[in-house]
C-alpha cells in the first residue's frame, strides 16, 4: 500500500514458503495472491493472474477457510478491474455466488457479491435486475452498521438512474455515495453534461484527472473525460484521452479497454471530420461490444457509426444504423440517448403524434426528463427563445396547459 512493490513481494514470497511447508493453505493462498498483485503493479501481468487464477482454483476446491475465502475474492476483484479482465471477473463473481449461498453469516462478502453481480448486469443490459442487485448490495453494505462500500453500491444505482434520465434519482443517488466515500465521478459530470451544464462538467472531470495517478483509475475516467471534451468541442482534450486510452490497451490487451478505446479514437477522428478512418475504428468497436455482449455501448457505437455514413454520404446506411441504435435503446429504457439520437436523425420535417414535428417530440422528451428550456436549449445548440416557441407550440398543439400535463402526455404516446 505504500507504493514498496519489489519489499511486498519478497515479504509475500517468503509468508507463501512459510505457509506450504507447514500445511497452512490459508497463509500460502493468501500470500500468493500478494505475489501475484505485485507482479500486476510491477508490469509482469501473465505470471501475475496466473497466481490469482491459482489462488481461486484453491477457493473452488473448498481448501480453505470461509473468512480467507471472502477476503481473497475482494482482492482478486480488485486485481481484474485493474486489469479490465471482464472474462475473469464474471467467472470469479459466479463462483462467489454459489459460495456465498452456502454462507448466510457472511454478510459484507454477500454485499460485495451482489454489487459486483450489479456491475455486470450493467453491462449486459439486464438495467431492472442490476438496479435490484445493486440495492440489495446497498442493504446488506449498511446493515448493522456502514460500511465504505456502500457508496459504490450507491453509485452503481446512481449510473443507473442517469442511463434511465431519472435524474432527480441519480442526483439522489451520487450524494449518497459520496456521503459513503465514494466519489461520484465521473458519473456525476455526464450527469451534469446531459442536464446541459457543460462547464461544470468539464471543471469536474478535470479535477478528478487531475487527482488521479493509478492507471486504472485513469482508464475509468478517460472515456467520459473524451465524451464531455467532444461536447465542449476541445478536440485537443480529447484527442489526449483518446490516445492515454488507446496506450493503456495496448499494453494490457484487455477486450474491454480495447473496445473502449477504439470507440474513443472513433469518436475523435469522427469530430475531426476524417470519417473514412472513424468508421474503421467504430466498426471495430462495435464488434468488440458485441462480442461482450454489451447492448448499451454497442448501441452507442452504431449512432456514431451512422453520422460516419452520414459524413460519407451514404444516407441508406446511416439511416439503417440510427434506426438499429434506436430500437436498442428503446428496448434498453435509455431516455436520454433516444432523446439525443432523434435529433441526430435529422427528420425535423415530418410529422409525428399530436402533429408535432420531429424537433417538437424532442424538445418534448427532454421537457419530459425535467429539463428546464434553459437547459434544453444547452443540449440541442439552440436558443432559449426558439426552446420557448417550440414548448409553446407543444402546449397548443396537445391542447395541455402545463409542463407536466404535456410530460404525462409523452409517457401515454410512448414518447418517453
Amino acid at each position: 500500500m505504500a507504493g514498496e512493490t519489489a519489499a511486498a513481494r519478497a515479504g509475500f514470497e517468503e509468508a507463501a514458503a512459510i505457509g506450504d511447508r507447514w500445511g497452512e493453505p490459508d497463509l500460502a493462498a493468501m500470500s500468493r495472491l500478494g505475489v501475484g498483485r505485485a507482479l500486476i503493479t510491477l508490469g509482469q501481468t501473465r505470471p501475475g493472474v496466473a497466481l490469482l487464477d491459482e489462488v481461486m482454483a484453491a477457493v473452488e476446491a473448498g481448501e480453505l477457510s470461509p473468512v480467507v475465502v471472502g477476503d481473497l475474492y475482494c482482492s482478486v476483484i480488485e486485481g481484474c478491474q485493474e486489469l479490465f479482465d471482464l472474462r475473469r471477473a464474471q467467472q470469479w463473481t459466479a463462483v462467489l455466488t454459489a459460495w456465498c449461498a452456502g454462507q448466510p453469516d457472511l454478510v459484507p462478502y454477500r454485499g460485495q457479491c451482489l454489487l459486483h453481480r450489479a456491475e455486470l448486469l450493467t453491462l449486459h443490459g439486464a438495467w431492472p435486475d442490476a438496479m435490484e442487485e445493486a440495492r440489495r448490495a446497498s442493504a446488506r453494505f449498511l446493515e448493522p452498521t456502514g460500511h465504505p462500500a456502500a457508496g459504490a453500491a450507491a453509485y452503481q444505482q446512481a449510473e443507473l438512474h442517469r442511463l434511465r434520465g431519472e435524474t432527480t434519482e441519480a442526483e439522489e443517488a451520487y450524494r449518497r455515495a459520496s456521503r459513503w466515500g465514494r466519489e461520484p465521478q465521473p458519473g456525476l459530470a455526464l450527469l451534469r453534461l446531459a442536464q446541459g451544464q457543460a462547464p461544470a462538467a468539464q471543471a469536474a472531470i478535470r479535477r478528478v484527472l487531475d487527482e488521479a495517478t493509478g492507471r486504472p483509475d485513469r482508464c475509468r475516467l478517460l472515456p467520459a473525460s473524451v465524451e464531455i471534451a467532444l461536447a465542449g468541442g476541445d478536440l485537443a482534450a480529447a484527442g489526449a484521452a483518446a490516445e492515454e486510452l488507446d496506450a493503456a490497451a495496448g499494453e494490457l490487451d484487455a477486450p474491454l479497454l480495447r473496445a473502449t478505446a477504439t470507440h474513443a479514437k472513433g469518436a475523435v477522428l469522427l469530430a475531426e471530420g476524417d470519417a473514412m478512418a472513424a468508421l474503421a475504428a467504430l466498426r471495430g468497436a462495435w464488434a468488440g461490444w458485441r462480442e461482450l455482449e454489451a447492448p448499451y455501448e454497442a448501441a452507442r457505437a452504431r449512432v456514431l457509426i451512422g453520422l460516419a455514413c452520414r459524413a460519407l454520404g451514404d444516407q441508406d446506411s446511416a439511416a439503417m444504423e440510427l434506426d438499429a441504435a434506436r430500437w436498442a435503446f428503446q428496448r434498453l429504457g435509455a431516455a436520454p440517448d433516444l432523446a439525443r439520437l432523434e435529433s441526430l436523425a435529422g427528420r425535423g420535417g415530418t410529422r409525428g403524434a399530436g402533429g408535432l414535428t420531429a424537433r417538437e417530440v424532442e424538445v418534448l422528451r427532454l421537457v419530459a426528463t425535467g429539463r428546464t428550456n434553459r437547459a434544453i436549449a444547452a443540449e440541442l445548440v439552440l436558443s432559449q427563445r426558439t426552446v420557448d416557441r417550440h414548448v409553446s407550440n407543444i402546449f397548443t398543439k396537445l391542447g395541455v396547459p402545463s409542463r407536466a400535463a404535456a410530460t404525462a402526455w409523452a409517457y401515454e404516446h410512448r414518447l418517453v
